[in-house]
C-alpha cells in the first residue's frame, strides 16, 4: 500500500467511526451520526475537518486495545448561509462520545479559532460523559472548555445542540453557551442521573422526567428550543444563526426587503375595550414584524413573557413582550430571568430591542417573596439599564407600578417610547387605587359600591391613559396602533449610529 492509499484508508476509518454497526445501532434509535448532524447544519461541501487522525494516548484499562482516529469528536469548520461556522460533533459511536484528554484538546482547538477569527461556534453534544479510564484528565478537558466558553461568551455566538445524553460535568459547557436546543425523546440533560437521584432522595424518575427535552423546555428554562427530531433542530439552528452577527464587533445582517404599504390595520382592533379582556401578544408582533421572520425563544417557559427574535424592514431585531394572555402578563421570577438572559444576548451583539409592554405589575405573594422576586426582578431593570443598542418601547396597555419602569421606560435609558391609545400608564389599576385614595369617603357613603365605582372611574380618567406621561416626554408619542410598524422601521434607522459610553469600569455586578 503506498502513501497515499494509506491515506485514504485511514481517512475511511476515521469516517467509519466506532464502526459500521454502530452506525446502524444509532440510526436506529432515531439518531444521526456527528458526520450526518454537521452536513445537515453547514452549508453542502463546506466542511473542513480540523484532526481527523488525533487518537487518545492513554492505555490504562483496556483502552489500548480501543484506538479510534478522531477519538470520539469530529471537528472543523464551514459555513451557514454563506458565513464561516465553528462546529464540533461528538460521536457517539466511538466509547460512548466519552470525553478527555484529545477529545478535549480538539474542542478547545476549535473554540480557539472560533474566538480568534471572530465566528460563532455551534456544540453538537451527545457524550455518555467524562471517559473515566482516563480520571483526572477528563475533568481537566472539560474545565478547559468551560474556560472557553467564558472567555468567548459576549464576543462570539455560542450554541449547544443536545443531541443525545449530557450529564454531569457535561452540562456546564451547554449551561456557558448562549443557546440551547434539545431533541424531544432522544436527548437529556442533568447533574445527577435518575439512580443517583433515588440513591440520595429516595425519588424514583426516568431519564426523561428528570432532564428530557419537555423537562427543561417548560420546568427549568435550560433549553431554549425543543424540536422533534435531530434533522428539525438543525435547521432551527441554521435559521437562528441569520439573525445573529459573527461576533460582537458586527452588526445584525440585514435580510432583502421591498417597502411597500406599512400600515397594519388590524393592529387598531386587537386590544379589547375591556381591560381585564386578555389578548395574545403574538398577534401585535406578527403584525409590526416583516412576514414570517418571528423566530421565539424559551417558547414553553415563563409564559407570560414573549422572547425572540424578528426582523424589521429587513432588520434583525430582539422583541421582549408581556403576554397578557397568560397570568395578564404579570412579571415574576421565571419570566424576569428570561427576558433579562435575552436582553443581554441582544446587548452583546448589537441586536436592537423592541419592547411591547402590558403589565399590571409584579406577582404578588410569598412563593414569590421567599423565592427573591425582587433580586430576580432586579435582573431584568438591570439588564435594560445596562443596554446600549437601540431600545423602543410601545405601550399597548396597562403599564403599572414599578413594572412600568422595568420594562425598558425612558428613565432607564429607552431611546424612544411609543403608546397607543389604550394605555394606561399609572402607579397601579384605577380600583386599587380608588381603594386606597377614597377609602374613609367610599366607607362613609350611602352605597359604598356607587362610590367606590364613581371613584374608579374619576381615577380612570385621570390617570389610565397616556397623556399624562406624554405631556412630562416619558412617552414621546400616542400614535394609532395601525402606525406603529412604520414608526418604528423610521425609528430604528434613525437609531441605527446610537453610540453610548458607559463609566470605566471592570464590570458591574448584575444581582445574581
Amino acid at each position: 500500500m503506498n502513501r497515499i492509499e494509506q491515506l485514504e484508508e485511514l481517512r475511511r476509518e476515521a469516517r467509519l467511526g466506532g464502526g459500521q454497526d454502530r452506525i446502524d445501532a444509532q440510526h436506529a434509535k432515531g439518531k444521526l451520526t456527528a458526520r450526518e448532524r454537521i452536513d445537515l447544519l453547514l452549508d453542502p461541501g463546506s466542511f473542513e475537518e480540523i484532526g481527523m487522525l488525533v487518537k487518545h494516548r492513554s492505555h490504562l484499562f483496556g483502552l489500548d486495545q480501543q484506538q479510534f482516529l478522531g477519538d470520539g469528536v469530529v471537528t472543523g469548520y464551514g459555513t451557514v448561509n454563506g458565513r464561516l461556522v465553528y462546529v464540533f460533533a461528538q460521536d457517539f459511536t466511538v466509547l460512548g462520545g466519552s470525553l478527555a484528554e484529545a477529545h478535549a484538546e480538539k474542542i478547545v482547538r476549535i473554540m480557539d479559532l472560533a474566538l480568534e477569527n471572530g465566528a460563532p461556534v455551534v456544540g453538537l453534544n451527545d457524550s455518555g460523559g467524562a471517559r473515566i479510564q482516563e480520571g483526572v484528565v477528563s475533568l481537566g478537558g472539560y474545565a478547559d472548555i468551560f474556560y472557553r466558553n467564558t472567555l468567548a461568551s459576549g464576543v462570539i455566538p455560542q450554541l449547544s445542540a443536545i443531541m443525545g445524553p449530557c450529564a454531569g460535568g457535561a452540562v456546564y459547557s451547554p449551561a456557558l453557551t448562549d443557546f440551547i436546543g434539545m431533541v424531544e425523546g432522544n436527548s437529556y440533560m442533568f447533574v445527577t442521573g435518575p439512580n443517583v437521584v433515588k440513591t440520595v432522595t429516595h425519588e424514583e424518575v426516568s431519564s426523561e422526567d428528570l432532564g428530557g427535552a419537555s423537562a427543561h423546555a417548560v420546568k427549568s428554562g435550560v433549553t431554549h428550543f425543543t424540536y422533534a427530531n435531530g434533522v428539525e433542530l438543525l435547521q432551527g439552528f441554521r435559521k437562528l444563526l441569520s439573525y445573529m452577527p459573527q461576533n460582537c464587533e458586527e452588526q445584525p445582517p440585514f435580510a432583502p426587503y421591498t417597502p411597500s404599504d406599512e400600515t397594519r390595520p388590524k393592529l387598531d382592533a386587537i386590544v379589547p375595550e375591556n381591560p381585564n379582556q386578555p389578548y395574545d401578544i403574538r398577534e401585535v408582533i406578527e403584525e409590526v414584524a416583516d412576514a414570517d421572520s418571528f423566530l421565539e425563544v424559551h417558547r414553553d417557559f415563563a409564559e407570560n413573557m414573549v422572547v425572540g427574535f424578528a426582523r424589521l424592514a429587513g432588520r434583525a431585531i430582539g422583541i421582549v413582550a408581556n403576554q397578557p394572555a397568560y397570568l395578564a402578563g404579570v412579571l415574576d421570577i421565571k419570566s424576569s430571568q428570561k427576558a433579562a438572559r435575552f436582553v443581554r444576548f441582544c446587548d452583546c451583539f448589537n441586536i436592537p430591542l423592541l419592547v411591547f409592554e402590558d403589565v399590571p405589575g409584579f406577582l404578588p405573594g410569598t412563593d414569590q417573596e421567599w423565592n427573591a422576586i425582587i433580586t430576580n426582578g432586579a435582573k431584568l431593570l438591570y439588564s435594560f439599564s445596562e443596554a446600549t443598542v437601540p431600545r423602543i418601547t410601545v405601550i399597548t396597555r396597562k403599564a403599572y407600578g414599578g413594572a412600568y419602569d422595568v420594562m425598558n421606560s425612558k428613565h432607564i435609558g429607552a431611546d424612544m417610547n411609543y403608546a397607543w391609545p389604550s394605555a394606561e400608564i399609572a402607579v397601579m389599576g384605577a380600583k386599587g387605587a380608588a381603594e386606597i385614595i377614597f377609602k374613609k369617603e367610599i366607607a362613609e357613603a350611602a352605597d359604598p359600591e356607587a362610590k367606590l365605582l364613581e371613584k374608579e372611574r374619576e381615577y380612570a380618567e385621570a390617570f389610565a391613559n397616556p397623556y399624562g406621561a406624554a405631556a412630562r416626554g416619558y412617552v414621546d408619542d400616542v400614535i394609532l396602533p395601525r402606525f406603529t410598524r412604520t414608526r418604528l422601521i423610521k425609528a430604528f434607522a434613525m437609531l441605527e449610529n446610537k453610540a453610548v459610553k458607559l463609566p470605566r469600569k471592570k464590570h458591574g455586578n448584575i444581582p445574581l
